[in-house]
């Protein structure tokens, strides 16, 4: 298989008239050394049907064909949808059958292959909704390795008690147990961006539970709705940061007592279970505002 280089890129570009555009997050990777650690870090098997968003000009596109059973590829842009095919037949025609592509946005088509790995070098701009969007419609996902902004990539990995530790972190863990996975230099880009990219790999597991019952959408949202109040005033107590959505301090203050929680404590103090349990005493105590 050929894998695209920086010569191939530039005449793929060229020849469909395509200029990366801001708008889009739009760096395409141009190093087929880079490609190759991502596919190896996603660890696909022959069984996995992987998810790729904003698959560009194609360049981890032929990777993943190589390894996955199938690649499901979402595309924003109506001339890079189009041309993916074409690419792949050219470059990887024996797996040409293997590729589906969906020319949309991610956050709002729907996705019926049951993909079961998410591998993306996604855009910066709409990595963290992408990433939570997907792990709550797509079931079937039970793993991923994305390609992030390396700020975002240590905000969606980072525990409690660490200095950026915050909403993504909180609700990625609803879904999984996540790790860094290694960094990404600018120079393997595109145009180059100005920052540098960081690999988060990802593992589903079940969500934390309050009781026996298998956590429901109303219970992922009633925690979400948590995170986003104790965040949104960091600097805050809880007792101060939850007191709009209790319906009084001194409410929120008897919820988080009832779920061994200090009110005295910042969100960024909180596990996913913490917050999970607050949301679990408000639902079955405090009379809703």
């Amino acid at each position: 298989m050929t894998l695209l280089g920086p010569a191939e890129i530039r005449e793929l570009a060229a020849s469909l008239g395509v200029r990366p555009t801001k708008q889009l997050g739009q760096n395409f990777v141009h190093d087929p050394n880079t490609v190759r650690r991502i596919v190896r870090a996603a660890e696909l098997t022959g069984d996995d049907v992987a998810l790729e968003v904003g698959p560009g000009l194609g360049s981890l596109t032929l990777g993943l064909l190589e390894e996955a059973a199938k690649v499901c590829a979402v595309e924003i842009d109506p001339v890079l949808a189009k041309a993916l095919p074409d690419t792949v037949r050219r470059f990887a025609p024996e797996h040409a059958g293997k590729l589906h592509v969906i020319e949309g946005d991610a956050l709002r088509v729907d996705v019926d292959e049951q993909p079961t790995a998410l591998v993306a070098n996604l855009p910066y701009n709409v990595a963290v909704p992408v990433v939570l969007h997907l792990l709550a419609t797509l079931p079937s996902l039970r793993k991923g390795l994305v390609m992030v902004q390396k700020e975002v990539a240590d905000r969606l990995v980072a525990g409690p008690g660490s200095r950026v530790y915050g909403v993504p972190s909180v609700k990625l863990a609803w879904y999984a147990t996540s790790k860094l996975a290694g960094k990404v230099p600018p120079s393997v880009f595109w145009p180059v961006p100005n920052v540098d990219s960081g690999l988060v790999a990802f593992t589903r597991r079940e969500p934390p539970q309050e009781d026996r019952n298998e956590p429901s959408q109303e219970d992922r949202k009633a925690t979400f709705a948590v995170v986003d109040a104790a965040f949104a005033q960091r600097r805050k107590t809880l007792r101060a940061a939850l007191a709009g959505w209790a319906g009084g301090p001194d409410v929120a203050e008897r919820i988080l007592r009832a779920a061994d929680v200090d009110p005295g404590a910042r969100g960024e103090q909180l596990t996913v279970r913490d917050f999970t349990r607050i949301a679990s005493q408000r639902q079955s105590q405090a009379p809703h505002g």
